[in-house]
């Protein structure tokens, strides 16, 4: 009997305790499903406990922009699961604004709290049982648009830029311990958050309005192909990468 790559790698998550911020929709909840079917035990999270989880993963309702969030999401994890041996820092969103000296400091902020300072809390929380026990795996979803920066996303941009930066440096920090970090950058994906906000973009009074274009592969991404990403970057079919930033876009976005 032939044996084809689905079957030969069902259950190769079997043992591993993961934990998926924003995993009620889109992206998030294409990831959860994922690692539920290769087998793991996986506790997600959303600000709001109204919005649907994948069927077998356990939930708590936090807010991942907040220290106080964090560390409700940390115990959450130590208590359902006992410990986390893979962590997906995947939450994120953007609203567009028509200039980029229009954004306020407010926004810069938020999109600090949850586009970067989100990853940086759980993993300092969650990294050290990973440390001890010499093993895990930690990906950070950023996004491919950091080498454009458009102008009305640039607050966005700029905290997914820092979080790439901050990936690199944290997979050679943990490296020795035999736990490693690696980055996804999806390009365009059809899911309800980003259709929500290329309709905000295209609906700004001035500038170019979102891009239309096709990306080079004929079709816009959709969820399973960044969460087939993340689910081998956590797998041991990845075990000798660290330090990566994984781009998913069909081509769309130019390199850097």
């Amino acid at each position: 009997m032939v044996t084809t790559r689905k079957d030969s790698e069902t259950r190769e998550l079997a043992g591993k305790r993961a934990l998926v911020t924003g995993g009620s929709r889109g992206i998030g909840a294409a990831v959860v499903r994922q690692l539920l079917d290769a087998g793991a035990e996986v506790l997600t999270t959303a600000r709001s406990a109204t919005r649907t989880v994948p069927k077998g993963a356990a939930f708590v309702e936090a807010d991942v922009r907040t220290r106080a969030g964090a560390e409700a999401i940390a115990a959450a994890a130590r208590e359902t699961l006992g410990g986390v041996d893979i962590l997906v820092n995947n939450a994120g969103g953007a609203r567009p604004f028509q200039h980029a000296w229009a954004i306020p400091d407010e926004e810069w902020q938020d999109q600090l709290d949850l586009n970067y300072l989100a990853s940086v809390r759980l993993d300092s929380l969650l990294t050290p049982g990973m440390r001890e026990r010499r093993s895990g795996a930690v990906v950070h979803v950023s996004t491919a648009a950091v080498p454009t920066s458009a102008p009305p996303f640039l607050h966005y941009t700029a905290a997914k830029a820092a979080l790439q930066n901050y990936s690199r440096g944290l997979a050679l920090e943990l490296a020795p311990f035999g736990v490693r970090v690696n980055a996804v950058s999806p390009g365009r994906t059809a899911t309800p958050g980003g259709e929500a906000t290329r309709g905000q973009w295209a609906s700004l009074d001035e500038g170019p309005g979102q891009d239309t274009t096709t990306p080079p592969l004929g079709r816009d991404g959709r969820p399973d192909d960044i969460a087939d990403a993340v689910l081998f970057l956590v797998s041991d079919r990845a075990s000798w990468l660290t330090g990566r930033n994984l781009t998913v876009d069909g081509g769309e976005f130019p390199v850097g």
